[in-house]
């Protein structure tokens, strides 16, 4: 039997581990893994690191004191239902998909689900309106939308032939209720059959000028291409891994989802006020986290954390000095 894709993974990804921060050593040693004909981020390695584990995969602390912690063998299930839910609803591979959630566990487990059959994710913020949703929709090319009840009034005005999935209680008409995934008693998802050139994320770009650009990802550019950057976290397993970025852009992905997960570091996103009671080992910030971070009760002293990343310009000298 031939070697298998999660085990091609995992052989790239403990050479890093093994490396430390050794930066001279990795790039002379590592060598980007070929999957050959298939590969699926969320079966060949989520999937197969997350069954029977109960080690904490994320834990989200709210600024109120309130908590939820969720092992890597809950959201492996979890993402299981809400994939079936997906499916009979006909999400299919290839499928775009737009998602326009907070940092909430059904954004992480639909990403997950969304992967699991194949279909493409298309990352929103929750911060569009009607006007440049209908935009995304019609070049992104969405056929279904996963939203919270909350700004799910925002599509009443964007037309299209999409299916329509709605988080939270209080369900509007037309709308597909997202919370009966958890209904479900299904099996393991089994592998779509996704080969590493095939689409699995769109991201429009901020735009500098004119309207956003979009930029496909395929199976492995991200989930693969990531082990670099969770080489330059140095995140260890067990480590709490701190991340303010917010869904809809791609930073958010390589730091909340990817990056985390590939070191089997606990994935985080946490708030400051929680810092000291998540024992945060490492932060990755967005530009401008950096005044939040020293004004924050307890955790202006950022070197104590092991290390500590940014995103844009250089921080501030309180905080990178």
């Amino acid at each position: 039997m031939g070697t298998t894709a999660t085990e091609i993974y995992r052989e790239a990804r403990d050479l890093l581990q093994e490396l430390g921060r050794n930066y001279a050593k990795a790039v002379d040693a590592f060598v980007w893994p070929d999957f050959g004909e298939r590969f699926n981020w969320a079966v060949d390695w989520f999937d197969a690191i997350a069954r029977g584990n109960e080690r904490t995969a994320l834990w989200i602390a709210e600024e109120d004191g309130s908590e939820a912690r969720y092992s890597f063998d809950e959201m492996a299930r979890r993402s299981d239902r809400v994939a079936a839910l997906l499916a009979s609803h006909g999400v299919c591979r290839g499928d775009h998909v737009m998602l326009m959630l907070n940092n909430q566990v059904e954004l992480w487990e639909s990403m997950l689900a969304v992967m699991k059959l194949g279909a493409v994710i298309l990352p929103t913020t929750t911060a569009l309106g009607p006007a440049e949703l209908t935009d995304r929709i019609d070049r992104g090319e969405a056929r279904h939308v996963i939203v919270n009840v909350a700004d799910a009034h925002k599509f009443d005005a964007v037309p299209g032939d999409y299916t329509r999935f709605a988080v939270g209680a209080e369900v509007p008409v037309g709308w597909v209720a997202y919370r009966n995934a958890y209904d479900l008693d299904v099996p393991p998802a089994v592998h779509p059959g996704t080969a590493p050139s095939d689409p699995q994320l769109l991201y429009f770009t901020s735009g500098t000028t004119s309207r956003p650009k979009l930029v496909e990802h395929n199976q492995v550019s991200y989930p693969v291409g990531h082990l670099a950057t969770s080489f330059w976290v140095a995140a260890k397993p067990g480590d709490v891994h701190l991340n303010i970025s917010s869904p809809g852009w791609a930073k958010h992905a390589w730091s909340c989802f990817f990056r985390p997960v590939d070191r089997r570091g606990d994935d985080l996103r946490l708030q400051l006020r929680a810092v000291r009671r998540g024992g945060a080992a490492g932060a990755d910030l967005p530009r401008r986290g950096d005044h939040v971070l020293c004004a924050a009760d307890g955790v202006a002293d950022a070197h104590q954390r092991r290390p500590v990343g940014w995103a844009g310009a250089t921080p501030g000298a309180d905080v990178g000095g």
